[in-house]
Order: C-alpha cells, then structure tokens, then sequence
C-alpha cells in the first residue's frame, strides 16, 4: 500500500512559515540600521577620546617637566584638572606636624602610608602637602622625628586635584582616623585646620627630608589608554550587525521569491 498525501515542492517542508510582511521587514530594517549607527557612533566616540586621551597626556607631560610656578592662591581658585594637575608648584611656609594625616599607600616601595601635612603658607592661606611615603612600621610619628622640618621652608611638587570619597571600595573614616583617599576637605575638617585652605593638595618631589622619612616624589602619573580597542569593538559589532540585518533580508526576499 502507498501513502496517500500531498505532494510536496522540493525544498519545502509542509511546515514552512510564510514570508514576513512587508511591514515586519520594514521594521527589521529600521532596527538593524539604528543599532548600527549606534554601535558606530560610540566607535566613533572612542576614537575621539583616544584624540583627547592623547593630547591630555601631552599637557600633562610639558606641565610635570615645566619650570615650577607659584602655588595658586584663593584669587586663582578653583583649580581645574584640564589646566591644573600636574603642573609643577612652589610655596613656601611652615609645617603643622600636629595636624598631620596618614592616608593609606601602596607604592613602588610597598604598602604604607601618605604623610599629609598642612603648610601655613607666607601668602596666607594653607595648603595640604603630600610629604611623601613612610612604610607601616613608621607610621608613629614619633619614630621619624628627624624628618618633621621645623620654621619656614619651601616645598616644590605637583599639584593634585582632591580625592573625595575614599579608595575602591573603602570610605574615609575621619571619626576612626582610617583614610583611604587623599579629601582635603575631610582632612581640613577632621585636623580643625582654620582659615583658608587650598582646594588641592601638593605632592613633593623626590628633596629628600632629614634621616630619609618620608620619601618623596613617588606620584604616578599614568592614564589608561583602551580607547583604540574598545573602537575596534564597536565598530566590529557595527559590520556584525550590518551583516546579519543584510542577511535576513536577502533570507527573506529570496523567500518571497519562491512563495
């Protein structure tokens, strides 16, 4: 006996679906062009921020290697990190010791602590100084006392926006004295500093202070540069995109073709 049912079309199963409507492949179309344009444009994007990456490091690189300037005052504030940071500052004052603030580190020489110190400068107003690194087993004041420089003196370094907040993933403790980022205005307040106080901090360089503590000049100045790779993403998601709208399309007209 033999089968009874219905012919059927080479190359096509009974249950085939119909070609999309016009409309539906309208509205395919219309998606996989927008989302193609989006993923091109932030391709485009990161190019530009590669464009700006570079010439901020350039800047950055002429102000740390530049003659040192003046410390700038209240006249001259706020400081900006596109024309400030970085640059190479001198002021000259005194050093409150008492006040200092020691901010977790971890350097080229290990973990330890930042020696924050405020310094009454001649020009009337106080400004934070980075004194530089001390290891843990140092962090007693008492145990470098050698390095607390007493009367006027000049500090010469980089000037550095403040770091609000804390560090990654850890707060700033003023009541317990843990400080994990350097928040100059959280130091001011938790070291009653009075009068004005510089909206930056200075790092000094590498001069190095009576019996070697703290040790100096250890700022890292590095900007990642991932921009060129995440382009090449978006933009290969971009033809990935373009690709696979193209190809349903043609599935689908090729479809409409043999309906």
């Amino acid at each position: 006996m033999t089968a009874k049912g219905h012919d059927v079309e080479p190359g096509r199963g009974d249950t085939e679906r119909a070609p999309r409507s016009p409309l539906r492949m309208g509205v395919i179309a219309a998606i996989g062009l927008v989302l193609t344009v989006c993923l091109l444009a932030l391709g485009w994007w990161q190019v530009e921020r590669r464009a700006w990456k570079h010439g901020l490091v350039a800047r950055v690189d002429a102000r740390i290697h530049a003659a040192p300037v003046a410390a700038p005052g209240p006249e001259a504030w706020p400081v900006g990190a596109d024309t400030d940071e970085y640059r190479r500052v001198t002021v000259t004052g005194t050093f409150d010791h008492s006040r200092e603030t020691l901010v977790q580190a971890l350097t080229a020489l290990g973990g330890g602590f930042w020696v924050m110190t405020p310094l009454a400068t001649d020009q009337g107003f106080t400004v934070v100084v980075n004194r530089g690194f001390v290891p843990s087993d140092r962090r007693d004041a008492a145990s470098r006392e050698q390095g607390e420089i007493a009367g006027r003196t000049t500090v010469t370094g980089l000037l550095r926006l403040t770091e609000p907040g804390g560090g990654f993933l850890r707060s700033n403790d003023p009541a317990g004295d843990r400080w994990y980022s350097r928040d100059v205005s959280a130091i001011a307040a938790a070291r009653s500093l009075s009068g004005t106080v510089a909206p930056y901090f200075i790092d000094a360089d590498a001069t190095p202070n009576p019996g070697g503590l703290p040790v100096g000049g250890l700022t890292v100045v590095r900007f990642p540069d991932n921009h060129l790779s995440y382009a090449l993403t978006w933009f290969a998601l971009a033809i990935g995109m373009a690709g696979c709208t193209i190809f349903v399309l043609r599935h689908e007209a090729g479809r409409r073709r043999r309906a």
